[in-house]
């Protein structure tokens, strides 16, 4: 019997390994980097200042109410609320006929006087005038007169007229009415210039100085600042609350800020001209430092940096950045160190503005 030979069996073997081990090795794919696009600003030098915010309530520096000065029954109203007017113009009248008798009454008295005087004046024969006679008669006109022109002012006051140039506010009465002396008829304003009070803390006394700027914002344009200068400081600090006045004078040519409107103000202390600036929103909060992302190779870099003032949705960066530099301004939230990015927008600061 012929032997088998062992290494004709053990040939087959290792074939079927060799081709079981090439068969079953698969070559990996390399793992491909996604680039995530953003939006980049090249950072450049810009002017920054320091505000204060807090809140005023506008008051109308000029404003008056009038009254009447007599007593008597409303006999017409010339103006209603909301109508301009100006310092003079006749804004309601008074029933004055007992006032015109009294007037016309002393006007006699002192014509009869007068007349009395120019006689005796004018005789020849002086001693059948007394010294004592004349005095008399002297003193009587000058009351006679008093009384003439007291009866005119009532006249006058009859009139009610506005004491300054404004729009009329309110107006308390009608037609027909019974004025009372030293009633309230109409509530005259000049707005076109009014007075933001606002109380500040005492540690921003010493940042304070007068004809500083300051920016007024009303609740119906948050957007649209009306420019108000520092007008008053009040010397003195009040106990109770810690703060201290200080009297904004706002300019209201166009008429859009009334009185007693409640508004925010943001009082301008400081500006740093020619310091790096970057957009608010491209600063990233994280454990309690400020980051930012920089571009460099197509590439995200996280840079820590220091901030300085803001301004509305611009911040100064003091440290950590250089002119020049471009950073990420939209899309940073999706990235991590180092990411690969791909920048589908990117614009300087003057093309921005």
């Amino acid at each position: 019997m012929e032997a088998r030979n062992p290494f004709k069996l053990a040939l087959p073997v290792l074939l079927i390994s060799v081709l079981a081990a090439c068969g079953g090795e698969e070559k990996k794919p390399e793992e491909e980097k996604y680039a995530v696009p953003v939006e980049a600003q090249l950072v450049m030098l810009g002017n920054v200042s320091s505000f204060y915010s807090t809140t005023a309530t506008l008051e109308a520096p000029a404003e008056a109410h009038v009254v009447s000065r007599i007593a008597g029954l409303i006999e017409s109203i010339k103006v209603e609320e909301g109508e301009k007017v100006h310092k003079g113009q006749v804004l309601a009248t008074i029933d004055a006929k007992r006032q015109q008798y009294d007037l016309e009454r002393s006007e006699a008295e002192v014509k009869i006087i007068e007349q009395e005087l120019n006689r005796l004046k004018k005789m020849n024969n002086k001693e059948f005038v007394s010294a004592d006679q004349m005095a008399k008669l002297e003193f009587n006109l000058q009351a006679a007169v008093a009384r003439r022109d007291l009866a005119a002012l009532q006249v006058k006051e009859s009139q009610i007229v506005s004491p300054l140039d404004g729009v009329v506010a309110k107006r308390h009465v009608k037609a027909g009415n019974m004025a009372r002396e030293f009633e309230e008829l109409f509530y005259v304003v000049n707005q076109d210039e009014l007075h933001g009070i606002v109380y500040l803390p005492e540690r921003q006394l010493a940042q304070l100085k007068l004809g500083q700027s300051a920016d007024v914002f009303t609740s119906n344009n948050q957007l649209h600042a009306v420019n108000a200068k520092v007008l008053r400081i009040s010397p003195v600090v009040d106990a109770a609350s810690g703060t201290f006045k200080v009297t904004l004078a706002v300019p209201n040519n166009t008429g859009e800020l009334k009185a007693g409107m409640f508004t925010r103000v943001e009082l301008k202390y400081d500006t740093h001209e020619n310091v790096i600036t970057v957009p608010f929103n491209a600063i990233i909060n994280q454990d309690n430092k400020q980051t930012l992302y920089v571009i460099a190779d197509n590439q995200a870099q996280r840079r820590e940096v220091t901030l300085g003032y803001r301004d509305g949705d611009t911040v100064e960066v003091v440290a950590g950045l250089q002119s020049g530099e471009q950073i990420v301004v939209r899309g940073q939230q999706n990235l991590k160190d180092q990411s690969q990015v791909e920048v589908i927008g990117s614009l300087d600061v003057a093309s921005a503005k």
